[in-house]
């Protein structure tokens, strides 16, 4: 089996690695040559040396069975699948293309129209984890799509993730993966909100913290990026501007399915109103400074 795998950042990296040590044939193709490089490198180390680098996301594409895509926004997938060097005019009839992006439902009615009228299989199938959960092969992997496709790929997704679920038609990856992630920002939010209330009434940071989590407002938010917050590193596991375009992506879904959600609306403009401060490449718990900056107070431990 050939396999392509296009965009090689923060998660699409480890996720190609894993399916290297796998032994899989692999075309890859990102921007940056080092990433390309990194992902070889750790194919070699495992004795698989039918790994190549492509020039183009199309020529990765030529030939591939399956077809990964793991790439930031609907914009940049779009621009990648169609037209006449995209990935869907270079895979061959009866490729499956399988895109692990966080997308939107209006992207992904087009690209699998032009996926079907290509003769290409495509399945929707973001994933949930982190850098740490890609890294381990641990990821959730949540798959929209024809379930006799889905059966087919699970063998290739089980080299990435633990959890690989089919959730019925094609969208339902996305809308899961939108669903899901937003809690996180609205968590990370509320817990700042409530970490604030607890130190301008007098109680430590640290203090604070450990009530929330041993509390019922205890959470993986609390325990995992409650330190981040107090220790001002704000995490740099993943970039506020891609926090931000998670939760304007979820209001897209919104309206798209006729869901009215003020919470997420208060907590996207949040997000935005710090992308725009901060810049779109800060650590995504950048949007906490902005309560601190508003309250004159930093939730720091003692």
């Amino acid at each position: 089996m050939r396999i392509a795998f296009i965009g090689l950042g923060n998660m699409g990296g480890p996720m190609a690695s894993n399916l290297a040590r796998g032994g899989y044939e692999l075309a890859l193709f990102d921007l940056d040559s080092n990433k390309v490089d990194a992902v070889r490198s750790t194919g070699a180390a495992a004795g698989n040396q039918a790994i190549s680098a492509a020039t183009t996301a199309a020529e990765a594409a030529s030939g591939a069975d399956i077809a990964f895509t793991s790439l930031p926004n609907p914009k940049i997938i779009e621009s990648a699948a169609l037209g006449e060097k995209g990935i869907v005019a270079a895979l061959p009839k009866g490729a499956v293309w399988i895109d692990l992006s966080t997308n939107n439902l209006e992207c992904e009615r087009r690209i699998r129209a032009a996926a079907d009228a290509c003769g290409i299989d495509f399945l929707d199938a973001p994933v949930s984890g982190g850098i740490e959960g890609a890294a381990a092969g641990t990821l959730m992997i949540m798959v929209g799509g024809d379930a006799q496709v889905f059966a087919r790929c699970k063998p290739v997704l089980d080299k990435i993730g633990n959890r690989v679920m089919h959730l019925g038609p094609h969208g339902a990856g996305y809308v899961a993966k939108i669903a899901q992630v937003v809690l996180c920002y609205l968590n990370s939010v509320a817990l700042s909100e409530a970490l604030m209330l607890g130190v301008k009434g007098g109680v430590p940071a640290d203090t604070m913290l450990g009530i929330i989590q041993g509390s019922t407002g205890a959470s993986y938010v609390a325990n995992r990026y409650g330190p981040a917050i107090l220790d001002g590193s704000y995490d740099p596991g993943f970039a506020l501007g891609l926090a931000h375009k998670d939760m304007a992506l979820t209001l897209e879904l919104a309206g798209s399915v006729g869901a009215t959600l003020p919470m997420c609306e208060q907590v996207e403009a949040v997000y935005k109103k710090a992308v725009d401060k901060y810049g779109f490449d800060q650590n995504h718990l950048m949007a906490v400074k902005l309560l601190e900056e508003q309250n004159g107070t930093f939730l720091r431990s003692t």
